[in-house]
């Protein structure tokens, strides 16, 4: 199915004032009945999964090089799998989360702009991305660096700080592919190129999990052999898709370098900055969930543990940031191309879809919950504290398979600095401090701070439902208007003429 025939383009040569705004012109009739709803529905489905499809794959298998690193790790030693789990919760994720964050303001940006056929300007986004998420990278390059005594500071184990903090130093390589990919992956999403980031993907993943395992357990070298493998694979997924940009397959949206991209860069900075916030308190939320439970008593046991259920967690959210990707470029798209009614009825899609792939996902787990903890530690006492965990990881399942793709509706409308707000309310003061009420006042342990953030999400998730059910999406679409004009206006496309 091709998008771009099913959603004509609105350009800056052929698009009246009058027509952009009132948003008429191919925006979906307004739905009138049962039936209607179901036709409807079935065509917004299969443009939401020619997106979401490729997407949901490509975010499994990039999740799954660490979560395959961390798999490997559990059969190494307790030890080394406690390592690998604070790394990529603690250090990485803290990275993760502020340079996805940030790279996410080009998801409003380029996915307005290319519905309303500013094409020329998604490259001159992606290159001011870049500028802002490697000056980034170089100031959260201290945080590598000085990885050990600042996990010893927040009171984590000695042999964990320490073991933590050199996987640490070998994943420097990983922060900066970070920074360079999530630009990529914007860019090319915002014009539906999903095929192509889904097969290199997945040739990363093979190769990832092949040398992993003879790194780490053939050869035995153990977490340098997993460090160096996962620094690879990332840049791998990098260089191969600037190879596949650079070879002029994105047409007018990629004509080389531009000093235009060094131009208007404090107010992207801003825009960068709201979205990394919004993003940023997400992954830390999770991140802030391991971290506790090194505090608890007998904490490599609980670190492990929880580790397990956020990698299965981890998984399963990479189906519902499919449908983030998914449904903020249809909602950017749509809303730069003044089509509202549309946008509206992506987000009814999305949550309704996001649902029942969380209650499938749930009822898989309840199935084999006998069976998985065994594939992720050889301990007993490991995989006995995992079982004891699954209702509330099925349960997890289902409220966080819908949550991110709100969020995504939200990255696609540009309200990033007001879920901000939401989010601190709802995770920080709300949620996080219930956790540690349940788990170690109440003494309910992982379980109690558990069940207290997953109440933080419960309640911002619906938070972000009331506001999608209010929003008058009439005038998002004259605000994507007025964005557009702001970010690419005359004055900037005449330069680069």
């Amino acid at each position: 199915m091709d998008t771009n025939q099913e959603t004509p383009l609105l350009t800056s040569k052929n698009v009246t004032t009058n027509a952009h705004f009132t948003g008429d012109a191919d925006d979906i009739n307004p739905i009138k009945g049962i039936n209607d709803f179901f036709v409807q529905f079935g065509v917004e489905s299969k443009k939401l999964w020619y997106l979401a499809g490729p997407a949901i794959f490509t975010s499994v298998c990039q999740y799954s090089l660490g979560a395959i690193t961390q798999t490997f790790a559990g059969h190494v030693g307790t030890l080394d799998l406690a390592a690998v789990s604070v790394e990529n919760s603690v250090i990485a994720g803290f990275s993760l989360g502020i340079l996805l964050g940030m790279g996410s303001a080009l998801e409003t940006l380029c996915g307005q702009a290319y519905g309303a056929g500013q094409i020329d300007m998604l490259g001159i986004y992606m290159q001011r991305s870049w500028v802002i998420l490697f000056v980034t990278a170089l100031i959260m390059l201290p945080l590598y660096l000085f990885a050990t005594p600042l996990l010893l500071l927040i009171g984590q184990t000695e042999d964990i700080s320490h073991a933590a903090g050199k996987m640490a130093l070998w994943m420097i390589p990983q922060l900066f592919a970070y920074a360079a990919n999530y630009p990529i992956a914007k860019f090319l999403q915002a014009q539906s190129k999903i095929m192509v980031m889904a097969y290199i993907s997945m040739v990363a993943l093979v190769l990832h999990t092949y040398f992993s395992w003879l790194f780490m357990l053939k050869f035995e070298w153990g977490l340098a052999g997993g460090a160096l493998v996962l620094d690879l694979s990332w840049w791998f997924m990098v260089i191969a898709q600037m190879i596949y940009i650079y070879s002029g397959t994105c047409g007018r949206a990629w004509s080389g370098f531009s000093l235009a991209a060094f131009s208007n860069l404090w107010g992207f900075v801003k825009l960068s900055f709201a979205s990394a916030i919004m993003l940023c308190l997400e992954v830390w939320y999770f991140m802030a969930l391991v971290l506790f439970a090194g505090y608890l008593k007998n904490a490599e046991i609980a670190v492990d543990a929880l580790s397990i259920c956020t990698n299965i967690l981890g998984w399963a959210i990479m189906a519902s940031i499919g449908f983030n990707a998914a449904v903020s470029v249809r909602v950017s798209n749509e809303l730069g191309a003044a089509h509202p009614r549309t946008a509206k009825f992506s987000v009814v899609v999305v949550v309704i879809s996001a649902f029942l792939v969380g209650v499938l996902f749930a009822i898989l787990l309840g199935i084999f919950r006998h069976q998985y903890p065994a594939l992720f530690a050889d301990s007993l006492e490991v995989q006995k504290a995992v079982y004891s965990l699954t209702p509330l990881l099925a349960a997890c399942l289902i409220i966080n398979n819908v949550q991110p793709a709100l969020s995504g509706v939200a990255i696609g409308a540009g309200w990033q600095a007001v879920i901000a707000y939401i989010n601190i309310a709802c995770y920080y003061i709300f949620g996080i401090p219930l956790g540690l009420c349940l788990g170690f006042a109440a003494n309910w342990g992982v379980k109690g701070i558990w069940i207290g953030m997953l109440t933080g999400t419960v309640v911002q998730t619906t938070i972000l439902i009331w506001i999608c059910y209010r929003t008058n999406w009439d005038k998002e679409a004259s605000m994507a208007e007025i964005r557009i004009r702001k970010w690419s206006g005359q004055k900037e496309v005449a330069g680069e003429q």
